[in-house]
């Protein structure tokens, strides 16, 4: 992503609601632009992407130029992961790794809790806990329940991922 955009020509042309995380137009930039509108639109993925200058730039980095007048460094994680909810409040600045920390559960995690799944070797009904740090895997455990299992991945998260752990 080109990130010359700068703070100045950012708020010449859109202004930004840090309540909202709304960014609307001040000027007209193209046809396709009324002065009043909400800038862009949402890409597949749900991330609202605004094209300023001829270049298309992701909702969160602009909010978060606008406001810190920097650019991000790396990646802007969503907190509450809803990926258009481009409030300042909602937007922290994180590593790659860090931002695919704070994910919900797979949709083909079968057992319901994360980091938790059914042990496929053993005839008992027994779960195995692990977590991912780092792409290394960490074997947290053999429990009875799904949610013992869980408890202790919890616990991992918490102290391996910090804030960026989710475990829902």
């Amino acid at each position: 992503m080109r990130n010359d955009l700068t703070r100045e020509r950012l708020r010449e042309v859109l202004e930004y609601s840090s309540r909202t995380g709304v960014f609307k137009w001040k000027m007209v930039t193209s046809n396709r632009v009324k002065i009043g509108d909400i800038a862009g639109q949402l890409d597949m993925h749900g991330y609202r992407r605004v094209n300023v200058d001829g270049v298309r730039y992701w909702a969160g980095h602009l909010a978060w130029l606008y406001v810190h007048g920097v650019w991000p460094k790396s990646e802007i994680d969503h907190v509450n992961l809803v990926k258009h909810d481009n409030r300042i409040a909602n937007l922290r600045e994180a590593t790659r790794n860090e931002n695919k920390r704070n994910v919900r559960i797979r949709k083909h995690n079968k057992c319901g809790f994360k980091g938790v799944y059914k042990h496929a070797q053993m005839k008992t009904d027994r779960y195995v806990a692990q977590i991912f740090v780092d792409k290394k895997r960490i074997y947290l455990g053999l429990f009875k329940t799904p949610q013992a299992a869980h408890v202790a991945y919890a616990a991992a998260s918490r102290t391996y991922h910090g804030t960026f752990g989710r475990v829902v």
